[in-house]
């Protein structure tokens, strides 16, 4: 029976450890964001609702935008993803 207990334990520590170099290869900000993927619900935006004003960050890391300047007569598109 001893031999069963180690190699059950020696199950356990190897998951264990498995689950560790993934949360460090991940990082434990995704892995929480991954978690929280799924509580979703869905919003009240309409179409031809105004948009709400947002402050955006330029691509230089420093610059600032806010959504309500580009806004205009002609429709105003917001993509958000990674094209990688």
């Amino acid at each position: 029976m001893t031999w069963l207990k180690w190699a059950l334990f020696a199950v356990a520590a190897i998951g264990l450890l498995f689950g560790a170099v993934m949360v460090y290869r991940i990082g434990p900000r995704n892995l929480i964001g991954m978690w929280r993927y799924d509580q979703r619900r869905e919003g009240d935006i309409k179409v031809g609702d105004r948009a709400v004003d947002v402050s955006l960050i330029g691509l230089d890391g420093s610059s600032t935008m806010h959504l309500r300047d580009r806004i205009g007569e002609r429709p105003l598109v917001l993509l958000f993803g990674s094209y990688t």
